[in-house]
């Protein structure tokens, strides 16, 4: 049976347990509304247990709405994932409104931003450029904005749970013990990570360089992977220390948005968070239609909620590269290649980390976001990505018409 990381609950007042009954409602779609085409592991608009079991969503957010911490995990570029959260931060909030929201996507140096954004001083347009949005994170801004409208709305605070970038890349480059005690931003020495948590660090940093880790010598290739696996705890550690304090110092229920990354299988975040003596917090999942159901193996995420077949917009899209971007200690990798997309016809594949575009450096996902903002139809996208440890040259070619 799946750990059930949160404590039992008395009973709810009756006024609560209606707005309980509401949540649920707006939580869940009746069975007529399943999306008929395809139902996946976890049915559309239903939740499920870390192992594909159904659970009721009444019990589920009691539980959910008396936790200290509650992890939402997310694929950055996917709208629907970003739309999950933010109707179960309004259920939640249904149930238990001393909620705060912290966020992955700003680092700890943009918090008094994020104090005005929360006051109402400040425009959208003010907020993206003050915090420069478009370098810090990358990612569309308006998958976030809706999250942080609702918190500006109901006044809850929004707390920055990242590092600037840089701290993260030394790490990978120089180890932790290598960076000065001025420059480690507050952060503390990370607990160790799990063995299983390390053996998936691994496997995924061999995959980004396998060429290079064969070549290397043995001693060099531990160390690149033992930097890897640190950066990846100070990233995890910086945003636990965070969470855990605002917890400490407010008695709030904690809301993490998050990359799925920093949570899946209750490690990373809530590795750290449980060091830090947050013990039961609770991690939950989108999940996306095509999903593996070999994934829900009990211990991935405390529940799941499942998602339909995504759908475009009527209105004209943007060019799309096709790929899900992944950003990781040092540049950006290509993570998911969508089937027949721009990418895949230019054969980048899963693990390619993209260099230059367009002859312009890329270190973040914006750096590349900006590039392929300005790509006409029709037009070509040179890439210079590295895989396999050698540099090569790829063409993206967009099609006359976006669609």
């Amino acid at each position: 049976m799946p750990r059930q990381p949160f404590r039992p609950v008395a009973s709810v007042p009756r006024q609560r347990l209606a707005l309980l009954t509401a949540a649920a409602l707006f939580l869940t779609a009746p069975a007529w509304a399943a999306d008929t085409a395809r139902v996946g592991c976890v049915p559309p608009g239903a939740w499920a247990d870390g192992g594909g079991t159904p659970v009721e969503p009444v019990p589920l957010l009691r539980r959910l709405a008396e936790a200290p911490v509650v992890l939402l995990g997310e694929q950055h570029d996917k709208a629907d994932h970003h739309r999950w959260q933010l109707h179960t931060l309004a259920g939640l909030r249904a149930l238990n409104p001393d909620l705060a929201v912290g966020m992955e996507m700003l680092p700890r140096r943009l918090q008094p931003v994020l104090d005005r954004w929360v006051a109402g001083e400040m425009t959208e347009g003010e907020f993206l450029k003050e915090t420069d949005w478009r370098t810090v994170w990358g990612f569309d801004p308006q998958f976030y904005l809706p999250i942080l409208q609702f918190a500006r709305l109901h006044r809850l605070p929004v707390v920055a749970l990242n590092v600037d970038r840089s701290l993260i890349s030394r790490t990978a480059r120089n180890g932790w013990a290598a960076i000065p005690e001025a420059d480690r931003e507050g952060v503390g020495t990370p607990a160790a990570p799990t063995e299983t948590y390390r053996s998936r660090l691994t496997e995924t940093l061999a995959a980004h360089d396998r060429s290079e880790a064969r070549s290397a010598p043995d001693d060099a290739a531990n160390s690149a992977a033992t930097r890897f696996i640190e950066a990846q705890g100070v990233w995890d550690r910086a945003m636990a220390e965070k969470i855990a304090e605002t917890r400490r110092t407010t008695g709030r229920i904690v809301v993490g948005i998050l990359g799925e990354g920093h949570v899946a299988g209750r490690e990373g975040v809530p590795h750290q968070l449980a060091d830090l003596g947050i013990g039961d917090s609770a991690v939950l999942l989108p999940w996306d239609a095509d999903r593996g159901c070999d994934e829900l193996d009990g211990r991935i995420a405390d529940a799941v909620f499942g998602l339909g077949i995504g759908r475009e917009d009527a209105e004209p899209q943007r060019p799309k590269l096709g790929v899900q971007l992944e950003p990781g200690p040092e540049g950006i990798i290509v993570g998911a290649v969508g089937d027949g997309s721009v990418a895949a016809v230019a054969d980048l594949r899963p693990g390619d980390r993209i260099l230059i575009a367009a002859g312009l450096p890329v270190r973040a996902p914006a750096d590349l976001v900006a590039v392929i903002r300005r790509q006409a139809p029709g037009t070509w996208l040179p890439l210079t990505i590295r895989r396999d440890g050698a540099e090569r040259e790829v063409v993206a070619k967009f099609p006359a018409e976006v669609r």
